[in-house]
């Protein structure tokens, strides 16, 4: 059994230091690994960056992040990354990691995500440049991460996005919004390999549970949304076989 906590949107600053890391402390009890969906920082500043370090840095278990929209705002998104690396923190980006949990292996792909919307209400690479731009850019970011979910070797994959692959997680939200929140290319790149559970945050007023076209299991772990400090989820229990279980 592997057993995941996942959160994300914790836009950490000097004024949030201390409120996850009492929680985190009890992570060896409750879950092998951790995985962080994006919105680490509040205006992605090296100096939040430092603040999330001691927060969220130096734990017993592993640490798998990808960056948010919120990480980028200062466009010091490349000094951050170092930053959270710097404290033993794996940074995903188009890129996917294997780690050996409970003598099993779990693949994680990552990457940040873009918008564009879903079947029926969706941009396309059609017209001014502008639009081509902001479709090309998601399409670039879910072919990466299809290609890095495609390449791992493990037991169990996980896809971690910021932007979500899926409206049903987006419940609750305007929407007028939800071409901004997420993408359905994004939920193609994780129905392209064998992937047991998608995790992302972003909606902050949307829904946990949602599924992809393809039957994987998608969850909103936005802190607003699940309003603790992680939630956990089991995957290659003898419960659930291969699937998901919810901790």
């Amino acid at each position: 059994m592997i057993r995941i906590a996942a959160v994300g949107d914790v836009h950490v600053d000097k004024d949030v230091l201390g409120r996850y890391r009492p929680a985190l402390e009890q992570l060896p009890d409750v879950a092998d690994v951790l995985l962080i969906a994006g919105d680490l920082t509040r205006h992605g500043t090296v100096d939040e960056a430092k603040c999330m370090a001691q927060e969220f840095g130096g734990l017993a278990v592993p640490v798998v992040v990808v960056l948010g929209n919120h990480d980028h705002q200062s466009d010091q998104e490349l000094q951050v990354m170092d930053v959270l690396r710097d404290a033993g923190m794996t940074v995903l980006e188009g890129e996917g990691t294997v780690l050996t949990l409970n003598g099993h292996r779990l693949g994680v792909a990552g990457a940040k995500g873009f918008g564009g919307g879903f079947a029926g209400a969706c941009a396309s690479s059609f017209g001014e440049r502008e639009m081509k731009n902001f479709v090309g850019t998601t399409e670039a970011i879910a072919d990466k991460l299809g290609a890095a979910l495609r390449g791992l070797e493990c037991d169990a994959l996980v896809a971690l996005t910021h932007y979500a692959p899926v409206p049903e997680t987006l419940t609750g939200e305007p929407l007028e919004i939800y071409p901004f929140l997420g993408s359905y290319l994004l939920g193609q790149a994780i129905d392209s390999a064998p992937t047991a559970l998608a995790l992302h945050g972003h909606a902050h007023h949307g829904s946990e549970r949602g599924r992809t076209p393809g039957g994987v299991p998608v969850r909103n772990v936005a802190h607003p949304v699940i309003k603790q400090a992680y939630n956990v989820y089991q995957l290659l229990s003898e419960e659930a076989g291969a699937g998901l279980v919810n901790a």
